[in-house]
């Protein structure tokens, strides 16, 4: 007789990978493990039920937002998630992840779309350009509700995502374990299988969670990470005022935690810089930062080390800051350039629907208060 997986299975599908899932099932309920891999395949390539009367545990998808780009439809999705004990914050009981699917057209004309995840709800790292910071850190996502936002992706709106990008709600590497273990499950070849070099982590600088996850990526299966650093500053003075993680690891730190990222081919760093008008948009900017990233600019034939992402900002509710002219835009990309900077532009893609980088955040929740910053100042 065939084996079923029975549906009191411990634990969802989404938040193991297959080989966690067969140790699961032969423990918990003796099933063997040709039997265990087709159940997690089907789960994950058919969105289909894998076994009978079980189904993937998924968040249901709330609000679906929709905004027109040149290279195709952007699809902001909010997913509805257990919150927090009335007791800690009142009115907190159900909360939110935000999900962003943004349409790519690529260099041989292909349509893809890239997906961009929430590691948390909330933000506790305070960066004043931000909407996420303007709530506060609620809680951390569980693995399983990371995953989860690429298989709603996958399976509510029939778009399988090329790449994911960790660039949504919250700090990844503030729930590093939990976002970890989400990029074990998403690269798992009898799961998502989205390729590790279609990954990026993207954090405000949290130097100590770099150098952790500069072992991990040492790891066969992890070498082509993809890894963003959120500069958006010339100097340790303009930095500090936008992000406070600068006053605990200011930029010379930061720029030694670069500098010390394992090289393998392909894995380059991508240092995003959200151009402010007023803030840091001159020209003199521009010459701190190509000599911040000098050391990272060394052609060794493997490629560039780093490559500098400029955003034109997207103003969040109540900004002090407009979004800057296309005029400032290129002026800045020229000025990088001339310093030997290997510099891309952002494509603004969802921003009247608060879609778009550093617009994600509830407008509910960030009236609440503000609760303490995961790191020591």
């Amino acid at each position: 007789m065939a084996q079923t997986l029975d549906p009191t299975l411990a634990k969802c599908p989404l938040g193991v990978t297959s080989e966690q899932f067969v140790a699961l099932a032969k423990t918990e309920q003796g099933i063997a493990r040709p039997t265990a891999i087709d159940s997690y395949r089907r789960a994950f390539r058919d969105g289909a039920a894998i076994g009978p009367g079980l189904k993937v545990a998924l968040a249901p998808v709330e609000q679906v937002l929709r905004d027109e780009s040149p290279e195709g439809e952007v699809i902001k999705f909010t997913q509805k998630v257990a919150g927090v004990a009335r007791a800690e914050a009142p009115g907190l009981e159900s909360l939110a992840t935000e999900s962003v699917l943004i349409p790519m057209i690529g260099r041989t004309q292909q349509h893809t779309y890239t997906l961009c995840v929430s590691s948390q709800v909330g933000c506790a790292m305070g960066c004043t350009f931000c909407e996420t910071a303007q709530m506060g850190l609620i809680r951390s996502l569980t693995a399983a509700e990371i995953v989860g936002q690429w298989y709603a992706a996958a399976f509510h709106f029939g778009i399988r995502p090329k790449n994911v990008v960790f660039m949504g709600m919250g700090e990844p590497l503030d729930n590093y374990e939990n976002v970890v273990q989400a990029i074990a499950i998403l690269k798992d070849h009898n799961g998502p299988h989205v390729p590790v070099s279609n990954i990026t982590l993207s954090t405000v600088g949290r130097v100590e969670g770099i150098r952790r996850l500069a072992e991990q990526i040492k790891v066969e299966g992890w070498h082509r990470l993809g890894l963003a650093i959120s500069l958006n500053a010339p100097n340790d003075e303009v930095r500090s005022g936008l992000m406070p993680i600068n006053r605990r690891w200011n930029m010379q730190e930061l720029q030694g935690a670069l500098i010390e990222w394992p090289r393998f081919a392909g894995n380059k760093i991508c240092v995003e810089y959200v151009l402010i008008p007023g803030v840091n948009d001159e020209e003199k900017h521009a010459a701190e930062v190509a000599a911040f990233l000098e050391p990272l600019r060394a052609d060794d034939g493997i490629g560039p080390r780093a490559v500098l992402n400029l955003i034109p900002y997207n103003p969040r509710r109540s900004s002090p800051w407009p979004a800057p002219e296309e005029t400032q835009v290129e002026q800045f990309m020229g000025w990088l350039g001339a310093r030997g900077v290997f510099v891309k532009r952002r494509r603004t893609k969802g921003r009247a629907m608060f879609g778009a980088c550093g617009q994600l955040g509830s407008e509910r929740i960030r009236q609440r208060r503000m609760v303490q910053p995961t790191i020591s100042m």
